[in-house]
């Protein structure tokens, strides 16, 4: 999840010396070859990662890099999903040039015009033509990223991976940010419904899945949207990126415009031949299943963020997810249990702000 931003005047900050020098030895060749100027290296975005970016400029245009410190993180899954993205003839950072070792990478530069900004933007003039054509552009681009991105060498969307993911929320939410102890039956009614959502999304037809694919990681670009943090992309669920478009951590949409844009997109995708169910009744359930995992998962990750990270400003963002969570919970037979986990911790007021 990056925060993009573009001041030159601000000084790159290096962690330790033996990474800076390490930085310098890569980029001195590179600075001849690719025409870099390395006095213009500044900031162009933070991450919620341990991964950073920078801008440099170059002799006709600018370039990012990528400073991913290999104990704590590995460039070569963003380089492989790069290729497939490429493959597939679709827009994200081209790799110019890597050192895997160091964790640094040379990449294109895609801009600084955010998805988010410009919905953001679009949303408060009620601009509804500037938002009809950038979420119609980015559920077009997902169709052909699902028709085109071949998935068969990306890591499975496990039985054992969904769990890790949900064991996140009691984990940082319930008992880290709130203090708060399970029952027995509370566990007991959270591994049933732990076993309810994984049944549902490992019951669905796989594709390559981003696994973050929202505004925040989508640039306005000439030719169709720009895509960026697709390092975790795996082989799992059709439903799985379109909720995530959908019901995202910093924007949200009615109801009505939900199901707006998730018909386009199933229509699109039943033209081009994606397994997606006949009945868009059939495609929406599973759908808003496979999203409460991912919020579920989402209220872990801010939580952990913040206590384990430092990185408090995403809890900021904790009620939109509950509010995400608690709604369909409330909605669908067997779920009724998680409503009755998550209400204590939210509060009624907070549920209601973002409904």
């Amino acid at each position: 999840m990056n925060h993009p931003s573009d001041k030159p005047s601000q000084a790159v900050v290096w962690a330790d010396d033996s990474r800076r020098d390490a930085f310098a030895r890569w980029l001195e060749p590179l600075a001849a070859t690719h025409g870099l100027q390395p006095g213009t290296l500044r900031p162009a975005s933070s991450d919620a990662s341990f991964r950073r970016y920078l801008r440099i400029d170059g002799a006709s245009a600018s370039c990012i890099v990528m400073d991913a410190p290999p104990a704590h993180e590995d460039v070569r899954p963003f380089v492989h999903v790069a290729g497939l993205i490429a493959a597939a003839g679709l827009h994200a950072p081209q790799v110019l040039a890597q050192d895997a070792g160091h964790g640094f990478l040379l990449l294109s530069d895609l801009g600084s015009r955010l998805y988010l900004a410009e919905l953001q933007q679009a949303v408060a003039a009620a601009d509804t033509a500037t938002v009809d054509r950038l979420m119609r552009a980015a559920m077009s681009t997902l169709v052909t990223w699902q028709q085109r991105v071949d998935a068969s060498s990306l890591p499975a969307y496990d039985d054992a991976l969904l769990r890790r993911e949900l064991a996140l929320f009691p984990e940082w939410c319930v008992r880290r940010e709130y203090g708060v102890t399970w029952s027995a039956e509370q566990h007991a009614d959270w591994a049933r419904l732990c076993d309810l959502l994984v049944t549902s999304a490992l019951a669905q037809p796989t594709v390559a899945v981003h696994r973050d694919y929202m505004p925040r990681n989508l640039m306005v670009c000439e030719g169709g949207p720009g895509i960026l943090d697709f390092q975790d992309a795996v082989r799992g669920p059709i439903s799985y990126d379109v909720a995530s478009m959908l019901r995202d951590a910093f924007i949200s949409w009615d109801e009505e415009q939900e199901l707006d844009f998730s018909v386009r997109y199933w229509q699109q995708a039943r033209t081009v031949g994606l397994p997606v169910p006949s009945d868009f009744g059939e495609f929406w359930r599973p759908l808003e299943w496979m999203g409460l995992q991912r919020h579920l998962k989402v209220l872990g990750i801010f939580c952990r963020l913040k206590h384990r990270d430092g990185k408090p400003a995403y809890s900021a963002d904790l009620p939109r997810f509950f509010a995400y969570a608690h709604k369909v919970a409330t909605r669908y037979e067997g779920l009724g249990p998680l409503a009755r986990l998550i209400e204590p911790l939210m509060g009624a007021t907070r549920v209601e702000a973002f409904y």
